[in-house]
């Protein structure tokens, strides 16, 4: 198992970092998907540009606290915890992904992957609250 974690400070209120992230119906702010498909209340899927399909299944939710599901697709499976902290006005995210690849040649790179994934991740939540903090 492969585990990544990426902390960072949002500069904006939590109930708006949380809504942008949990809302996956609105997903257009992510760079790296092209759709995504709610089964239920606690399932959907993500699809990659290159239409690869990712299951989550959420496992705990907290609002404004914490969020959690389980992901699975063809390559890998994992546990994902986002963890949400109001600090003056801003908001701390504390990311952690826990990755048991499906392919055996894929192990030594899963680790890049993920950090490049959160990075991106961060990245595009930045860009997304800035245009909520504007309006």
């Amino acid at each position: 198992m492969t585990t990544s974690n990426i902390k960072a400070r949002i500069p904006c209120d939590i109930h708006k970092v949380w809504e942008v992230v949990t809302d996956v119906e609105h997903y257009t702010w992510r760079s790296d998907l092209s759709r995504t498909e709610v089964i239920n209340d606690k399932q959907f899927i993500e699809y990659t540009k290159e239409d690869y399909p990712t299951t989550f299944t959420i496992t705990a939710t907290e609002p404004y606290k914490c969020w959690e599901f389980d992901m699975e697709n063809s390559n890998m499976e994992g546990h994902w915890i986002g963890i949400f902290t109001s600090r003056d006005g801003e908001t701390e995210i504390d990311f952690t992904e826990h990755v048991t690849v499906k392919k055996f040649f894929m192990k030594p790179f899963v680790k890049s992957y993920l950090k490049k994934q959160q990075a991106q991740f961060v990245s595009d939540l930045r860009k997304a609250v800035s245009y909520l903090t504007e309006e």
